[in-house]
C-alpha cells in the first residue's frame, strides 16, 4: 500500500514554528493565488458567494503522530476529486490541477509547522464583487486555510440524536452531493433544532420520510448482523469516511455493507448506529427520540470500527497507508 507524496522535485517551503501560543496573524493560507497572513484574507461584502452562497468546499482533516513525528493528511485526494465535482455542479473551476491542490496543502501544513490534529478548510467560490442571481459569467477563486481542530462529536462515549421537522434538500432543489456552503443553512436548521429539544445532533429526513442523515455526517446502523446505511438516492452527501468506513468492514470485520434505505422507526429497533464524517469522524449513538438503541452502550461494531479508524488515521497500520499524505 502506498502513501501519497508530492512528486520529486516540488518546492515546499516551511517557516519557523507557530505552535502552541501561536497568533492568528502569524499563520499562513493560501487566498486568491497567495500565500498570505490569515490575517489579511478577507473578501469584500460584496463578493457573490458571501451575498449568495455561490461557493463550495472541503473540510479535510490531518491527524499527528507524535511518536512517529508526522502529521497525516486524511484521503486528500479524494477530497479534492470531490471539491473538483462540487466545483462542476456549480459552474466553476479550481484553476489547479488535483495534484496541484494536493502539493498546496502539504505545504500550508508545512509552511505553519502544524504538529497537532489540523483541519483544513478549502473554499472555491464565485469572486466577482457585485448584485445578480445567477452561476454562469462570474470569476471564482480558492482558499486553503489549516486551524488547529479537535472533535466535532463525542467519539468516546455515545451521543443522543432526535429526528428534526426540518427535510433534507433533494436533489432537484440543491444537491447534497455536492458540498455548496448555501445549502448548508439546511443542516444548521436540522443542528439547531435537535439541540434546542435537547439532543447532541440531528437526524434528517427526506420529504418522502426515509432517514437521509445527521445534520452534517452521513449514518449506519447494524441491525440483526447486517450493516446498513442509506443510498444516494436519499439526498445524502456522498461521504468520504462513510467510502472508507464501507472498505474497512468488509477488509477488517469481513462484514458488507447493505445500501438500502432505512425508516425512522426502524433505527429504533437497530443493535447499534453510528454517525460518520471528515468532522464527527466516527460517532456511535446510543439513543434516538429518547428510545435506547441497543444496550445503550457502544455496540462491538460501532467500537471494533472506531479503534480500526483513529489507527489508520494517524499511521499505524500499514494495510491503510494508501489512505494517507504524510506532510514531514
Amino acid at each position: 500500500m502506498s502513501i501519497e507524496t508530492p512528486p520529486a522535485g516540488t518546492a515546499l517551503s516551511t517557516s519557523p514554528a507557530t505552535r502552541a501560543g501561536r497568533r492568528p496573524d502569524g499563520v499562513e493560507c493560501w487566498f486568491e493565488g497567495a500565500w498570505v497572513p490569515l490575517a489579511d484574507a478577507k473578501v469584500s461584502v460584496l463578493t457573490h458567494s458571501f451575498l449568495y452562497g455561490t461557493a463550495v468546499f472541503e473540510g479535510i482533516r490531518a491527524y499527528w503522530n507524535a511518536d512517529q513525528g508526522q502529521l497525516y493528511l486524511l484521503k486528500l485526494r479524494e477530497h479534492y476529486e470531490r471539491i473538483t465535482d462540487s466545483g462542476r455542479i456549480m459552474l466553476m473551476d479550481p484553476g489547479m490541477s488535483v495534484q496541484e491542490l494536493i502539493d498546496r496543502t502539504v505545504e500550508l501544513c508545512r509552511r505553519n509547522d502544524f504538529r497537532e490534529d489540523t483541519y483544513v478548510r478549502v473554499t472555491l467560490y464565485k469572486s466577482t464583487k457585485g448584485i445578480g442571481v445567477r452561476l454562469h459569467d462570474l470569476e471564482n477563486a480558492i482558499n486553503i486555510v489549516g486551524i488547529p481542530f479537535g472533535d466535532y462529536l463525542d467519539t468516546e462515549g455515545g451521543i443522543r440524536c432526535g429526528t428534526v421537522s426540518w427535510r433534507r434538500t433533494s436533489d432537484l432543489a440543491i444537491p447534497s452531493r455536492g458540498k455548496i456552503v448555501g445549502s448548508y443553512v439546511n443542516p444548521a436548521f436540522s443542528k439547531t433544532e435537535a439541540m434546542l429539544n435537547g439532543f447532541d445532533e440531528a437526524i434528517v429526513l427526506t420529504d418522502e420520510g426515509h432517514v437521509s442523515e445527521g445534520s452534517a455526517e452521513n449514518l449506519f446502523m447494524v441491525r440483526r448482523g447486517q450493516l446498513i446505511t442509506p443510498g444516494v438516492e436519499q439526498d445524502i452527501l456522498e461521504g468520504i469516511t462513510r467510502a472508507g468506513l464501507i472498505e474497512m468492514a468488509r477488509a477488517e470485520l469481513g462484514l458488507e455493507t447493505v445500501v438500502r434505505s432505512i425508516d425512522r422507526s426502524e433505527l429504533y429497533l437497530a443493535d447499534e448506529v453510528l454517525l460518520c464524517g471528515t468532522g464527527a469522524q466516527v460517532s456511535a449513538v446510543t439513543e434516538i427520540d429518547h428510545r435506547r438503541i441497543g444496550t445503550g452502550e457502544i455496540g462491538p461494531v460501532t467500537k471494533r470500527l472506531s479503534a480500526l479508524y483513529f489507527d489508520a488515521v494517524r499511521g499505524k497500520l500499514p494495510a491503510w497507508s494508501h489512505w494517507l499524505t504524510p506532510v514531514y
